[in-house]
Order: C-alpha cells, then sequence, then structure tokens
C-alpha cells in the first residue's frame, strides 16, 4: 500500500475522527494546557534520550519515508547509530521496520543496504519487517515477528536467518507472547521518540530508548517536528484513555 493509500484509509476511518475529536475537544476545553503538556513530555525525552542503551539485546530500527529509495539526513543517523552501538556492544537480534509503496524499495531494505554499505557483517543477522506503513504497525508486526521466534524456541541470533515477517493479518494469535519477553531498543531519531516509546507500551513491550542523534538541536526544523510529534502522542494517547474509559473495545484493539 502506498503512503498516500494509508493516509486515505485512516481520513476515511471513523473510530480516528472519533479519537481526534475526543482529544481536540480536551485541548480547547483545557484552553490548550493539554497539548502544552504533552508537547513538554516530547520535548525531555527528545532532549534526555540516551545514545547508548542499556541492554540494547534485541534493537528495532524504524525506517523512515524515503521516496524513490532515497534516504534522508534523519534516516541516515539511524543507521550510523545503529552501526555505532553494533561496534560498542554486539546486540543479539536486529529487526529493521518499514515498508514502501508498490514498486519501491522498502524502508527497511533500504536500511539493511544502508547497514551492509556500512560495514555490517554477519555475526549480528539483519530482519526485515518490511509490511508496516506508520509507526504503531512497525511495532504491532514485530511484536509478531518476536512472538513467533519465542513460540518456535528460537532464542539465538545464530538461529535467526534474515526475515521478511509476514503481513498483519498473521502476526497474531499464537504468535503474540507475554510482555515480560518483549525486551527491545527503540532506535530512531529524537522527535520520533516520544511515539515509539508510547505505542511500545500500548504494545506490552518492555523497552528502552535509543536517539539517533547525539543531542538535540533546536532549530525551526526541529520544533516544527516536535509540535507535529506531540499533536501525535497527544491525539493518541487521550484517545486511548477515552476509549478504555468508555469500554470501546474496537478502538482499544487498533492500538493495544
Amino acid at each position: 500500500m502506498s503512503r498516500a493509500a494509508h493516509k486515505l484509509t485512516m481520513l476515511v476511518d471513523r473510530d480516528v475522527w472519533h479519537s481526534l475529536a475526543v482529544a481536540v475537544a480536551a485541548c480547547v476545553l483545557s484552553a490548550g494546557l493539554v497539548y502544552v503538556g504533552y508537547f513538554i513530555h516530547v520535548f525531555r525525552i527528545a532532549r534526555k534520550a540516551p545514545c547508548l542503551p542499556e541492554r540494547s539485546e534485541c534493537v528495532l530500527l524504524f525506517g523512515k519515508h524515503a521516496p524513490a529509495g532515497r534516504i534522508d539526513r534523519d534516516f541516515e543517523a539511524r543507521l550510523d547509530r545503529a552501526v555505532s552501538l553494533w561496534r560498542e556492544r554486539i546486540p543479539s537480534r536486529v529487526v529493521l521496520l518499514g515498508g514502501g509503496a508498490p514498486g519501491e524499495p522498502t524502508e527497511a531494505a533500504l536500511a539493511r543496504d544502508g547497514l551492509l554499505a556500512r560495514g555490517w557483517t554477519d555475526e549480528v543477522p539483519l530482519q526485515l519487517e518490511a509490511h508496516s506503513r506508520d509507526t504503531m504497525q512497525n511495532l504491532r508486526n514485530a511484536r509478531g515477528l518476536l512472538g513467533r521466534i519465542a513460540v518456535d524456541g528460537k532464542s539465538s541470533a545464530a538461529d535467526t536467518p534474515m526475515t521478511m515477517v509476514p503481513p498483519p493479518a498473521m502476526t497474531t494469535g499464537r504468535y503474540q507472547v507475554r510482555p515480560a519477553h518483549l525486551q527491545v531498543t527503540l532506535l530512531s531519531s529524537r522527535y520520533h521518540l516520544a511515539r515509539c516509546a508510547l505505542f511500545a507500551r500500548q504494545l506490552g513491550f518492555d523497552a528502552e530508548l535509543c536517539a539517533a542523534e547525539p543531542r538535540l538541536q533546536l532549530g525551526p526544523r526541529t520544533l516544527l517536528r516536535l509540535a507535529g510529534e506531540a499533536a501525535y502522542v497527544c491525539w493518541s494517547d487521550v484517545g486511548t484513555r477515552w476509549a478504555r474509559l468508555i469500554g470501546h473495545r474496537r478502538m482499544l484493539d487498533r492500538v493495544t
């Protein structure tokens, strides 16, 4: 599915509009204080996230939109950080996340090629999740992939060759495992980490964060990114809390 088609699917989803209406109402009724709180939260995570996580046993590397296979500096920074982690402390498993439009290379494939070009070796196999189109799908499919590995008894990196995770419809049922089994390191750009952390928590991961950039460099572009992420995190978190409050099972199934 193309990026545009995925966004169109979201726009015609009534649950999306339901949660958005609730989040907007919360921001309006609080005179914007709810949004300000989320902006501060996103900013703090972006500023304080470490570059060298404590565990880094299983690294989930988030891809980024790459039209016609052209990766930008944010994507490059994520690849550079992954290589830095590999040289500092060898992980047992690395999962590359991200699909792509029909006829174009997936984000996961671009990440694989970028890592190999940077000297990555077979010492740590790369697993590809190449069917997702957004952060939630990234993590949901990764949960299915890691769950399948756990069920099949493949606990070591040597047992897990480069793999393409099945489409989302196949990543449920017996492939889901308990949250305690899903210890992961989330590697992405600083502005993106708050969203990654929120979705990982909702999906039952025991996650730590790893920032691609050495430090948060403030500027118009970064502030705009942070503002957008704050709005997205506010929308998702408030919508999820509302769904739990009213017992809306269908809405909760989308984010858990």
